[in-house]
């Protein structure tokens, strides 16, 4: 049943169809920029942290059909519609939703239960920037339910020795980010930087960290948005079509 609040979506032509609030949080394409950057092999347990809507563990059920995903999430509205998108695609068997607190997590969730752990956390303090009215989206982008390190420190607990952490984050703060991963041991071992057009600067980072890796960073080509007319270039297109990694 959509509420009178709701919208109905489909995703990669129909492939997938999620449900959003017309007024709060609505994904973007940092979900999808995580998803495909993300290291993920055959069978392995995969955790979102602040799932949302469960946007992310939806399109990483879709690119890797042998994954088993979880998602948490806080907001008891946006657990409950998480889980009636897992619902509504028929991935029950594969996706969990669970209402939890990423800063409790080590009451909730057994250590080392996980392979890999993708997160694209809230990124401006509290009191910066503009601050929506809306809850949902203030949750997205302000860091009103936990920080970063907050974040960090539940993957920590959850990932097993050299399991690995994936985020999307502003590149204004990938000192920050660089530096409270290698501080909690999962070290960068991989990087690429968005760019929305060829001539500007990067706007986002996409960052993969090994627990208890060791010292030894990639950085990848960047990653361009749109070309001229601003149309999507051909591997964000592939992207937004779902197309296998």
């Amino acid at each position: 049943m959509i509420s009178s609040n709701e919208t109905l979506d489909a995703l990669f032509d129909g492939r997938l169809t999620l449900l959003q609030s017309r007024s709060g949080y609505r994904f973007s394409l940092d979900a999808l920029l995580l998803a495909y950057f993300v290291t993920v092999k055959a069978g392995e347990r995969v955790i979102d942290l602040g799932t949302g809507n469960g946007v992310l563990a939806l399109v990483l059920a879709h690119l890797h059909p042998t994954a088993a995903l979880t998602g948490i999430e806080l907001q008891s509205a946006m657990a409950a519609r998480a889980g009636r998108n897992v619902e509504l695609n028929g991935l029950q068997s594969r996706i969990k939703i669970l209402h939890a607190d990423v800063r409790q997590i080590s009451d909730r969730m057994s250590s080392a239960s996980f392979d890999a752990v993708v997160c694209n956390p809230p990124y401006r303090k509290p009191s910066s920037g503009r601050t929506s009215p809306n809850a949902e989206r203030r949750a997205a982008r302000h860091e009103t339910y936990g920080e970063l390190e907050d974040f960090l420190r539940a993957a920590a607990h959850l990932l097993r020795p050299k399991g690995r952490m994936a985020l999307c984050y502003p590149a204004v703060r990938l000192i920050d980010l660089i530096a409270a991963m290698h501080q909690l041991r999962i070290e960068p071992k991989r990087l690429r930087l968005v760019h929305s057009f060829l001539h500007s600067g990067a706007s986002l980072v996409l960052v993969e960290g090994v627990k208890g890796g060791r010292v030894g960073l990639a950085v990848a080509p960047p990653l361009i948005i749109y070309r001229e007319g601003n149309l999507y270039r051909d591997e964000v297109a592939a992207m937004i079509a779902g197309l296998p990694k």
